[in-house]
C-alpha cells in the first residue's frame, strides 16, 4: 500500500506542475487555457527529439526554453486579445489552437506511440518495505517539489512576484502604480507553458508519447484547478495530491470507475465549497 501511495505522489506531482501553469496563466489574463495540453504535448516531443543528439537533461532545457518563448508569443498575439471576449469566444479559440497544436505534432512525428527512456541513472529501483520502485518517480516527486517551492518563494518573496500577486487581484490598480501589466503577463504566461514544457518532459518517461497525450493530462489538471481553487496555488498542490491519490488507488481497486471518481468528488467538493478547497488566495 505505500508503494501504491508513492505512486500517487508521483502522479500528482505531475499533475501540480501541469495545472499550476494553468493557475498562472489565468490569474494574470483571465483566459482558460485550452490548448495547455498540447503544449504539454508538444514539450514531450521536443524533449525526446533533443534527448537523442544531447541527452535527457538538455532535452529538458530546450523544452523549457521552447515553450516558455512560445508561450511568450501566444501571450502578445492569442491571450492577451482574448482577455476581454467572452468566455465562448476564449473557450473555442484556444481549442482550436490545441487541435492546430495536435494535428502539427502528427504531421512531423505520426500517430503512432514512441518511448522515452529516463537518464541513465534514474534508470534503476530502489526497495522500499521489500518492493522494488522505480528511482524515477521518486525523481519526479522531488521535481514537483522543487517547482513548488520555487514558486512560492518567487511569488511571496520577491518583487516581480509581488507584482504577479497584486496584478491577478486588480490588474488596473497595480498598472496606476507604475507596473507594466502587459509585460508582466508576457513574462507569466511564458513561465506558465515552460512549466507545461517541463511537465511534457518529465512525465515523457511514465506515459506513452502521442499526439493526444495531452488530452488525458489536461482533464485531470482542469479538475485539480476548480477543486483547489482557481486562481490559488497552494489549493492546486492540494488538489493534485489529492487527484493523484484518488486516480492510482482508484485504477486498483475500482478500474470502471477511475475516470468518474475525479469528477465526482469535484462536484461534491463544490456543491459544499464553490470557491474550491483554497477559495482564490494564492
Amino acid at each position: 500500500m505505500i508503494v501504491q501511495l508513492i505512486n500517487g505522489l508521483a502522479y500528482g506531482g505531475l499533475l501540480y506542475v501541469v495545472a499550476v501553469g494553468l493557475v498562472l496563466i489565468f490569474g494574470l489574463r483571465q483566459v482558460v487555457n485550452f490548448a495547455h495540453g498540447s503544449l504539454f504535448m508538444l514539450g514531450a516531443y521536443v524533449g525526446y527529439v533533443i534527448s537523442f543528439y544531447a541527452g535527457f537533461w538538455a532535452g529538458l532545457v530546450v523544452a523549457i526554453a521552447a515553450l516558455g518563448i512560445l508561450g511568450s508569443l501566444l501571450d502578445i498575439a492569442v491571450f492577451g486579445p482574448l482577455r476581454h471576449r467572452g468566455p465562448m469566444t476564449t473557450v473555442l479559440v484556444t481549442f482550436g489552437l490545441a487541435l492546430i497544436l495536435e494535428d502539427f505534432a502528427q504531421a512531423i512525428w505520426g500517430k503512432g506511440l514512441r518511448l522515452q527512456q529516463p537518464p541513465p541513472f534514474l534508470s534503476g529501483t530502489v526497495a522500499i518495505f521489500g518492493d522494488s520502485f522505480p528511482v524515477y518517480r521518486l525523481a519526479v516527486i522531488a521535481m514537483a517539489a522543487i517547482v513548488c517551492l520555487g514558486l512560492a518563494i518567487w511569488m511571496r518573496k520577491t518583487r516581480v512576484g509581488l507584482f504577479v500577486r497584486a496584478s491577478s487581484v486588480d490588474p488596473e490598480g497595480t498598472a496606476m502604480q507604475g507596473v507594466n501589466t502587459d509585460r508582466l503577463s508576457i513574462l507569466v504566461v511564458g513561465l506558465g507553458t515552460s512549466l507545461s514544457g517541463l511537465a511534457g518532459v518529465i512525465a515523457a518517461p511514465l506515459l506513452s508519447l502521442s499526439p493526444s497525450m495531452g488530452s488525458y493530462v489536461l482533464i485531470d489538471s482542469f479538475i485539480v484547478v476548480v477543486l483547489g481553487g482557481i486562481g490559488s496555488f497552494s489549493g492546486a498542490f492540494l488538489a493534485a495530491i489529492l487527484i493523484g491519490q484518488i486516480h492510482n488507488l482508484g485504477v486498483i481497486f475500482v478500474p470502471s470507475l477511475a475516470a468518474v471518481i475525479p469528477l465526482a468528488l469535484m462536484s461534491l467538493v463544490l456543491m459544499w465549497r464553490p470557491s474550491g478547497l483554497a477559495g482564490t488566495a494564492a
